[in-house]
């Protein structure tokens, strides 16, 4: 086994081999960019070396950087993770070339990998079952369409090249090919460097089953059952399950065998996952091979009771695999979601900004947190905008969905916006209980998955005024007890007033809409006015968080947190946000003005300018195109006009709010 180790990535990947290596007595040697220079994978390994810049291409990139700080610091071997140069046959040669041990699968393998097109053609070759398509090396545009009006609609444009759903295009008609065509082609030069496609029959309403492979320099290949992945945004994995809800006994091991059969064609040694496409007759078709550890490894490890991590480090330590095919445990049912820095009803985009809160869910025997950031830390507009991976295991998958919403039910995080909500409604959602979502029903449903605009429930905007009310209360008996004169009748928050009733009003914000509620009483007990309505308040207790209390004699309890004006209860099923406003304040008057500016509504990089100075454009008509956080956005007229400047070119890279074109 080795002594130390340099990992060649950042984030949660980092911290995940870190903590294994420090179980096994291995020293770590991590990397870092400027940006990184507090980030947690610095903290926790046993030392850290700078690489360069910000940017990926200015440090995690460049693989010469990387294997200089690995032989500098004395590490052995040098464990990749996924992304940035974990599939770099040429990185993983040169490791080698060092006199390093590179934790992975050999260049060989990852180049008969790299391409799509040539992994298609070997499966094909080894009798692993493929989508029928097509892979030639003549690119010219006629000979694309031919070939795609030859396999017939619907279809998929693949880039030949790279992974995670980029330089990817349905086309359901022989009209919309071209067009698709040269922005896939466009997508895969900028995210690959080569603007190689393939294509091949799409299949309509797949599942996405992937199994994961181990094979060792010592001849022994075998697989470790099958994730689930069928829950994806554009390509991109949202839940992952294991083991599969719609697998047979039969069709498992039929696709375990081709997954081994696939490892054994490119003579892998190491991780890797064998990705296939599952129709909904069961015919399954070879996709690709990731030659790397996956995102959603932790349900694999849960449900197998095994660290695959260790077994990275052992079998390119030169050991055999630990177990055999039969030895292989399977226990119980894992799910993983990602909780990403990400804005839902701005149609996902990325964000970045101070953690300023992070509470997630404690650890245990049913919930396990990969994480790359703690509160206080910062989420960079460099890097992918993960902030954990929630992962949970129970005995069967209705105890797992159950274990997954409870465990979101105690995230709370505040600064960038989130993604916890939305995985809220997912994992409520009669597609996912039920085990019917296919790969593209997210994108034909996303709406099924927004935030209702409906005005909150009487019983939820009660119980959070409640909680606002007794944490007010705590407050001022907290400062009376610390002033001079700690029995003061002034030092009570009851609103008690000489000759009547006190009469206690409060303001909040729900969506920009503006909700007011008045409430007789203190201590617990309240009679709370709101809309016309009253509502009897009796045994109200907020401890721990929690708050317990009953509503016209209906008991409830819910999950109830105060921070500075920030106010959120949520009662099991979805939670409420509210911000707490001055009750007094004047009052706007008409609407605003229509905006005459288009903005970057994050950092990027300008792809493509569409429109012209003097242009006459319409309103909501693509004006630019940026590049940012791996996604491509498109900036469309605020309304009908006429472009009176256009200030940014292709390649500028340019900042969040910078204005891009103005119209007259």
């Amino acid at each position: 086994m080795f002594d130390k180790i340099l990992i060649a990535n950042r984030g949660e990947i980092a911290c995940r081999v870190i903590r294994t290596c420090r179980r096994l007595g291995i020293r770590t040697v991590a990397v870092y960019s400027d940006a990184d220079a507090d980030a947690q994978h610095v903290r926790q390994a046993d030392e850290a070396w700078h690489i360069g810049g910000a940017r990926p291409q200015e440090s995690y990139l460049r693989g010469g950087a990387i294997i200089e700080a690995a032989r500098a610091s004395g590490a052995q071997a040098i464990h990749p993770g996924y992304g940035f140069l974990s599939e770099n046959a040429d990185f993983a040669e040169a490791v080698e070339a060092a006199g390093l041990v590179f934790i992975g699968p050999k260049a060989a393998s990852m180049r008969k990998m790299g391409s799509k097109a040539g992994a298609k053609q070997l499966m094909q070759a080894a009798g692993v079952p493929v989508v029928p398509g097509y892979t030639g090396e003549d690119q010219s545009p006629e000979r694309l369409q031919r070939e795609a009006d030859a396999i017939g609609y619907p279809l998929m444009i693949k880039a030949a090249h790279g992974g995670g759903g980029k330089g990817m295009r349905i086309v359901r008609s022989s009209a919309e090919f071209m067009a698709n065509l040269e922005s896939c082609q466009r997508e895969a030069a900028g995210a690959f460097g080569r603007d190689r496609v393939l294509l091949e029959r799409y299949v309509e309403r797949p599942r996405h089953i992937e199994i994961q492979v181990f094979g060792d320099s010592h001849g022994h290949v075998i697989h470790l059952n099958e994730r689930e992945c069928s829950a994806q945004r554009r390509y991109q994995k949202v839940l992952e399950e294991s083991p599969s809800p719609f697998l047979t006994p039969e069709l498992r091991a039929a696709m375990g065998e081709a997954a081994v059969t696939a490892a054994r064609a490119i003579d892998y040694v190491n991780a890797g996952t064998v990705e296939f496409i599952v129709g909904q007759d069961g015919a399954f078709y070879f996709m690709e091979i990731n030659t790397r550890l996956q995102v959603e490894h932790p349900v694999t490890e849960l449900v197998t009771g095994l660290d695959l991590v260790e077994w990275q480090l052992r079998v390119a330590a030169g050991e055999a695999l630990p177990l055999t095919q039969t030895q292989i445990p399977q226990r119980g049912h894992a799910i993983e979601v990602r909780l990403y820095a990400e804005d839902p009803e701005a149609g996902f985009l990325p964000g970045s900004g101070r953690l300023e809160r992070l509470r997630l869910p404690a650890p245990s025997a049913h919930v396990r947190i990969d994480s790359g950031v703690v509160e206080g830390d910062t989420v960079t507009i460099f890097y992918d905008p993960m902030i954990a991976k929630l992962i949970v295991h129970d005995a069967d998958r209705p105890r797992a969905l159950a274990r997954l919403r409870e465990a979101l039910a105690e995230c709370d995080i505040v600064g960038p916006k989130s993604n916890v909500e939305f995985l809220e409604r997912l994992a409520r959602h009669p597609a996912v209980v039920d085990a019917t979502i296919d790969t593209g029903y997210l994108d034909r449903h996303l709406d099924e998955f927004a935030a209702s605009a409906a005005a909150p429930d009487d019983e939820r905007l009660v119980a959070a005024a409640v909680a606002y009310w007794l944490h007010e209360e705590a407050s001022t008996r907290a400062c009376a007890r610390a002033s001079a004169d700690p029995t003061s009748p002034w030092a009570i928050a009851d609103g008690w007033r000489l000759g009547h009733g006190g009469r206690r009003s409060l303001a909040l914000l729900h969506r920009g809409e503006r909700i007011e509620l008045h409430a007789h009483g203190s201590g617990g007990e309240y009679r709370v006015e709101h809309a016309g309505r009253i509502v009897e308040v009796h045994g109200a207790r907020l401890r721990d968080g929690t708050l317990s209390l009953r509503l016209d004699g209906h008991a409830r309890s819910l999950r109830a947190t105060l921070d500075g004006t920030r106010l959120t209860v949520h009662d099991g099923s979805a939670r409420l946000r509210l911000e707490v406003v001055p009750m007094y304040q004047p009052r706007t008057q008409g609407g605003a003005s229509q905006d005459n500016r288009v903005l970057a509504p994050m950092p990027g990089r300008v792809v493509l300018v569409r429109a012209a100075e003097n242009e006459q454009v319409a309103a909501g008509q693509e004006v630019l195109v940026i590049e940012a956080m791996k996604m491509e956005l498109s900036l469309k007229a605020p309304r009908a006009g006429r472009i009176a400047e256009i200030r940014a070119r292709p390649g500028d890279f340019v900042e969040a709010d910078a204005v891009l074109a103005v119209l007259e």
